[in-house]
């Protein structure tokens, strides 16, 4: 339990680790911002396949397709439906952003909300590794969420100072996303632990989940300007992950 305490905190500091390195440069460009994106998506992108997904499939049976497949369907259709209850920002092209449903809320709380709704299927990938029992690939997991995280967290301080927010509540704002983080991770574990019956469709879920981030958020949001250098720096996260994987695995 500890050792999932202390990376639920580290997956949730590299958040706010990303969001210190995004006031020390906060003039940062469109294309900076997409390249460093696109490299998260990728680590994203592998860390769902080869340490979600798969295991899935590897802890379902002979049958484990089928609830594999579920529970990624599952995980994204909760992510959607989320995505359309909660009010939200949602980035469009450059620094523009477009709010989604209730206009009467604050901006800092869209922020926040965009950001979480982000953030808490990621906490929530890392814990459910943990509940497998495999604590190697579980910290492959976290570590890959968390150096995602790093980017992530640098390239959303400028868009928030830039929309009226001030230095103080733009990090208060860093550090609950971080928290929520934390309260994924935990939720996550929890989870799988009570029941390892489970395990097979909460894994697969977590992926879909992450999947149904990358594909509907990060990649749009990077391919809007020069889109082959963002296309290489995916390929780049992805391969930085796999070879984690396989090294550490």
């Amino acid at each position: 339990m500890e050792v999932v305490l202390l990376t639920a905190l580290g997956v949730g500091g590299a958040t706010v680790f990303g969001s210190a390195l995004g006031f020390a440069f906060k003039k940062i460009s469109h294309r900076f911002s997409d390249i460093v994106l696109s490299f998260a998506a990728g680590v994203m992108l592998a860390a769902a396949v080869l340490g979600l997904i798969v295991p899935s499939l590897e802890y379902g049976g002979k049958y484990g397709f089928i609830i594999t497949v579920a529970g990624i369907f599952a995980g994204a259709l909760c992510l959607n439906l989320i995505d359309k209850l909660v009010p939200h920002l949602h980035r469009l092209v450059g620094a523009e952003y477009e709010a989604h449903s209730n206009g009467s809320l604050s901006r800092v709380l869209l922020f926040v909300t965009a950001i979480a709704i982000h953030n808490l299927p990621e906490g929530i990938a890392a814990g459910v590794g943990f509940g497998s029992g495999n604590t190697e690939q579980a910290l492959v997991i976290a570590g890959g969420i968390a150096l995602q995280n790093i980017p992530e967290g640098m390239v959303i301080i400028g868009p928030m100072l830039a929309a009226g927010i001030t230095p103080g509540r733009t990090f208060i704002c860093a550090m609950i996303t971080g928290l929520v983080e934390v309260a994924g991770t935990l939720i996550g574990y929890f989870a799988v632990t009570v029941s390892q019956a489970i395990l097979p469709f909460a894994l697969a879920f977590a992926g879909g989940t992450m999947l149904y981030v990358i594909s509907d958020e990060m990649i749009p949001e990077t391919h809007h300007e020069e889109v082959r250098g963002v296309t290489y720096s995916l390929l780049v996260g992805f391969c930085v992950m796999l070879v984690t994987d396989v090294l550490l695995g």
